[in-house]
């Protein structure tokens, strides 16, 4: 473990009020080493030195503690390192970037369960589109017809990973099953409504996780509980970066 010496420490540490390793601890449940692991990894900034070797933890340092689990809860751990690593390098536009690319997953979370419960409400209500029933199996000309697409249409949504049709053992052609039927059909609804294909193909990965529309549509709620909480979070985890970065000027070109 690196041991940090005094003039590494920014001048704005050491003029607040200190905080024993302990409580900072305490207050989030986990150990004083952990605190020691998280300052050696960069995720806080290097604490000053009594004479005997002592860290002296701020008010700041809580802070930094503070922002950087509330960046766990949200981003996970890596993410939250990166982030914390980044202003601690004097990269503050690196830090903030990696803050937007998670907001910007979050949207693309939001899109997807938005398209998956639209298309599913709208295969729940629609029962005259969902495959009729038929033979166990159909070859691409067969499916083709029935959709009313060419036979390149399908190998295309099977290249974006859409459809994944076994091969006949005798032949080697394609064969599609009733699942792989009820996979075009959505595929061939949403591609209707303007969908692009990689949207499309998260859709069905999606249904065939679930077990099928049904099943899917029960899920959706707990999907989007999980999905509300992570963007709660990152709400937080705003909060808590911007009350460090307040306590930092010395982090923020603009204000340094």
């Amino acid at each position: 473990m690196p041991v940090y010496s005094a003039p590494t420490v920014p001048p704005s540490l050491k003029t607040r009020s200190i905080v024993r390793p302990t409580d900072l601890a305490r207050r989030h449940g986990i150990s004083t080493q952990a605190v020691r692991n998280y300052e050696a990894d960069g995720c806080l900034p290097p604490a000053a030195r009594t004479p005997s070797g002592y860290r002296v933890y701020t008010e700041t340092h809580a802070a930094a503690l503070d922002a950087y689990l509330a960046l766990v809860r949200a981003y996970g751990h890596a993410t939250g390192g990166r982030i914390m690593n980044a202003l601690h390098s004097g990269a503050l536009d690196a830090a903030l970037t990696a803050v937007d690319r998670g907001h910007a997953q979050s949207l693309r979370d939001r899109e997807t369960l938005d398209a998956v419960r639209g298309a599913v409400e709208h295969l729940l209500a629609h029962p005259a589109e969902r495959p009729a029933a038929g033979p166990d199996t159909r070859t691409v000309g067969e499916l083709a017809r029935r959709l009313r697409v060419t036979r390149a249409t399908l190998r295309n949504w099977e290249g974006a990973g859409i459809l994944a049709p076994a091969r006949d053992a005798a032949t080697g052609h394609r064969v599609y099953g009733p699942a792989d039927v009820r996979d075009a059909e959505l595929a061939h609804l949403l591609r209707r409504g303007g969908y692009p294909l990689d949207r499309i193909a998260e859709v069905v990965r999606q249904i065939r996780t679930a077990g099928g529309t049904q099943a899917l549509g029960a899920a959706l709620e707990g999907w989007e509980r999980r999905l509300t909480a992570r963007r709660l979070a990152m709400l937080d985890a705003a909060a808590r970066l911007g009350r460090y970065l307040d306590l930092r000027p010395d982090l923020d070109p603009l204000q340094a």
